[in-house]
């Protein structure tokens, strides 16, 4: 053996027990190849209430290696605790769980000995590895540090599967090395056909497809594999096959099998750990970088990304048609495996989803394939810290859950508006946290301090402390890495920070995490609401008016009509000027620096605010606007409402943009109104009628309510199975159906004439009424000669 130092990016982690401690387990994809860091024998810790010597000591009898060490640490309660040091990690566990008839809690017990490792050393994802002895590729008890800038060239591979109606599987597609290879279950053709752009191998059996599936990877050996719903369909039926055939399958490093967990809150939800390899799902990546699509299947995707897709049919079509290939045209099953794997390397790459996968793993502390975890990289980032500063952290439900105050949300003033600037608050959340130093340890202190003087006041009688604090600190240090990171144009890492440093206000209003506490996310949340209402009365000090507010943005009326380039002068005017008075403000009311930032958003030429339904009130988080940019460019902009929901049909999208569209740009729109009802009578509006709804429970759940979808979906579900085909829709799903007058019915099945008065009355007219009542005017009145029709 010899000593070795390299960098490394951390890919996957693991513990576990052994007679002399808890081994850990990194893999890191290296400078040379992947390598293995194996620190032997670590212990594990956690904390206890001093007073609670004796309770605990008594169990430590039928708990050998457990022993107590004295600490300067407290609770945030102020008592003084004990470091309980562990030689296996499970024995904390064991621990907590003898103590708890006791009502004596054990602190921190459940951070896990590989994530502590790291974030007591304020290691992320980038690593330097210091000394050890190197055994082949594993790296013995080397030492880590962090190396923030590291990032690796990682190897990727994409994998698909396609397989019967019952989910027997057919073949297996891997693409993103060469040569790109699918294995077919069968043998191959009689006759020859033309050589495809891929290696096509037959497999005799399953139990053959999964055996060269497992040299496959020990002989390529990606860092990353990405599919779509790879883990909870193919790798789950790879599993399921391999367990029928009596066969291991060995995706991970080291020919290991699949780690499965299943999710605590979410039944049939699993997680596929796989050692040395990150897994990464499209979806799961497609939305924790927040792209948003009105459906997230892969053919969807693909076509609103690439502009093409894998369509070949409607579910039974497409089924019916893998059914063929497999038995009549094995190479054109391939074919359509292959290209899935395909489409999915280009979504990939269109939308940046692996550099963002790589750059949030090394923001947050997370395993680059966990998404979600707000909670858990915040307590990555902010535990060490508070170590520091001499606190042990509470366990979950020390404090009962109970609401707070949300964002502020102004009322709106409904109507058509010329010249309105929308200002936003930039980073509000975390800029409230930097400047008014909200954070856990320093609310504590500030609490307990006797003299209250040289504290920071907030709101509902909240105290923090001007020198002990964490957060404040975590922040600083992700907003300068934010700002540097757009400065070196890496948009993956700054969309990464930007989510997780928004995710922490929230992190600590969530009843599931340690520090939850609504004292304290209020003094974010109200800070916020006095915010906006100060930056209100500033704007209309000067004369403009504020319409509406949501959170941190506010939306000025300028009260006259402007040229594009004078809006925008008078919106960098009050930035320039807001941003001043906070700075003085803040410095002489409580002595604080400002790192409150308003900014210039959006110059509306024209802009529309509706009421609620029904009412004469203005509605909230719904509005529409003409933006004009500083180059003069136009576009129509929607925000919550029905064109921009996924509960109306496109014709209802259509008529709105189309309406406004006009209005907007002072064009006539009596007579686009009128037309358009008559082309619906016409029918010629028929492929926009469809409704795309979501059946969010169990079919024969709905009993007393049965909405118009459910009905659709039971039509549909009668009508497989008299075709001897499964249902599709027991467990919930999407369906796509017409209102006919015989009732709603799904699109492939309808039989009846579809009932246009309803798109009349139901789709068209609510839209058509919210924007012609401020005006004077209305939809029965512009469409009286078609409503005679019927």
């Amino acid at each position: 053996m010899a000593s070795t130092e390299l960098k490394g990016f951390i890919l996957t982690r693991h513990w576990r027990d052994a007679p002399d401690g808890t081994d850990i387990e990194y893999w890191l994809a290296s400078e040379q190849r992947p390598r293995k860091l194996l620190l032997r024998a670590q212990t594990s810790v956690a904390f206890v209430a001093a007073r609670h010597r004796d309770a605990v000591q008594a169990q430590l009898a039928t708990l050998p290696g457990l022993q107590l060490r004295e600490l300067a640490l407290r609770t945030f309660g102020q008592e003084p605790v004990l470091g309980v040091y562990a030689r296996q990690f499970r024995q904390l566990g064991r621990l907590a769980r003898a103590l708890q008839p006791l009502q004596i809690p054990l602190y921190e017990a459940d951070v896990r000995p590989h994530d502590r490792y790291l974030m007591e050393r304020f290691i992320t994802a980038g690593v330097v590895v210091e000394g050890g002895q190197r055994d082949g590729d594993t790296i013995v008890d080397g030492r880590l540090r962090p190396a923030p800038g590291y990032r690796p060239q990682v190897s990727v591979v994409s994998l698909d599967i396609e397989t019967s109606a019952t989910e027997a599987l057919y073949s297996i597609a891997l693409d993103g090395t060469r040569p790109r290879t699918v294995l077919m279950l069968g043998d191959p053709p009689d006759a020859s056909t033309e050589p495809p752009d891929f290696t096509l191998v037959y497999c005799a059996s399953r139990r053959e497809m999964l055996e060269r599936l497992n040299a496959w990877f020990v002989a390529h050996d990606p860092d990353v594999v990405i599919g779509w719903n790879v883990v909870q369909f193919d790798l789950r039926v790879l599993q399921k096959a391999a367990d029928a055939c009596g066969v291991p399958l060995l995706p991970g490093r080291g020919r290991k099998p699949i780690a499965w967990r299943t999710h605590p809150g979410q039944q049939g939800y699993l997680f596929a750990p796989m050692p040395g390899r990150v897994v990464v799902d499209g979806i799961e990546a497609l939305r924790a970088a927040m792209w948003s699509f009105p459906s997230f299947s892969l053919e969807s995707v693909a076509q609103a990304l690439l502009g093409e897709g894998k369509d070949i049919g409607d579910a039974y079509d497409k089924m019916a048609e893998i059914e063929r290939r497999y038995q009549q045209d094995k190479p054109a099953l391939a074919a359509y495996n292959i290209r899935d794997c395909a489409l999915v390397l280009r979504i990939f790459e269109k939308a940046a989803l692996l550099p963002f996968v790589l750059e949030r793993a090394q923001a947050t502390g997370l395993q680059a394939d966990h998404f979600g975890g707000s909670i858990a990289a915040f307590s990555h980032h902010y535990l060490p810290r508070m170590h520091r500063l001499g606190y042990v952290a509470p366990n979950v439900g020390e404090i009962a859950a109970k609401a707070y105050p949300g964002g502020y949300v102004m009322d709106s003033r409904p109507g058509f508006y010329d010249a309105v600037v929308v200002l936003d608050y930039k980073s509000l959340y975390p800029s409230i946290i930097r400047t008014f130093l909200v954070d856990p340890v320093g609310l504590v202190e500030g609490m307990q301090a006797e003299d209250a003087s040289g504290l920071v006041h907030g709101p509902q009688g909240t105290r923090f402390s001007r020198e002990r604090h964490g957060l404040p600190e975590i922040v600083t240090g992700l907003w300068h890495a934010r700002d540097a990171a757009k400065r070196e144009g890496n948009a993956a890492l700054a969309q990464a920070i930007k989510l997780l440093m928004n995710a922490f206000a929230g992190v600590l209003g969530a009843s599931e995490c340690r520090f939850f506490n609504p004292r304290l996310v209020s003094a974010i949340t109200l800070r916020g609401h006095e915010i906006m209402k100060r930056t209100r009365d500033f704007v209309e000090r000067r004369g403009y008016r504020a319409i509406y507010g949501d959170t941190d943005s506010i939306f000025v009326w300028l009260q006259r009509p402007h040229g594009n380039g004078e809006a925008h002068a008078v919106a960098a005017g009050l930035v320039q000027d807001i941003n001043a008075w906070w700075t003085r403000a803040l410095r002489e009311e409580q002595g604080l620096e400002n790192f409150l930032e308003i900014e210039f958003d959006t110059h509306y030429a024209k802009f529309f605010m509706p009421t609620i339904r029904g009412s004469d009130v203005g509605s909230k988080k719904r509005y529409a606007g003409l933006s004009v940019d500083a180059q003069g460019r136009e576009e129509m902009v929607f925000r919550g409402l029905e064109m921009a929901r996924s509960d109306w049909t496109p014709l209802a999208r259509q008529f709105q943009e189309g309406l406004l569209s006009r209005i907007f740009r002072g064009e006539p729109y009596r007579g686009f109104v009128a037309d358009y009802a008559q082309a619906l009578l016409a029918g010629a509006k028929d492929e926009l009628l469809v409704y795309r709804k979501r059946l969010r429970h169990r079919l024969d759940a709905y009993q007393v309510n049965v909405p118009p979808q459910v009905r659709a979906a039971r039509l549909a579900d009668e009508h497989n199975l008299r075709m001897g085909r499964p249902p599709q829709y027991q467990q919930g799903g999407w369906i796509r159906y017409v209102m006919t007058r015989g009732g709603p019915e799904p699109l492939a099945l309808r039989q009846s004439g579809i009932d246009y008065a309803h798109y009349l009355d139901k789709q068209l007219q609510p839209i058509a009424d919210a924007i012609l009542h401020p005006m004077g005017d209305s939809f029965a009145a512009l469409t009286s000669a078609q409503r005679r029709l019927f």
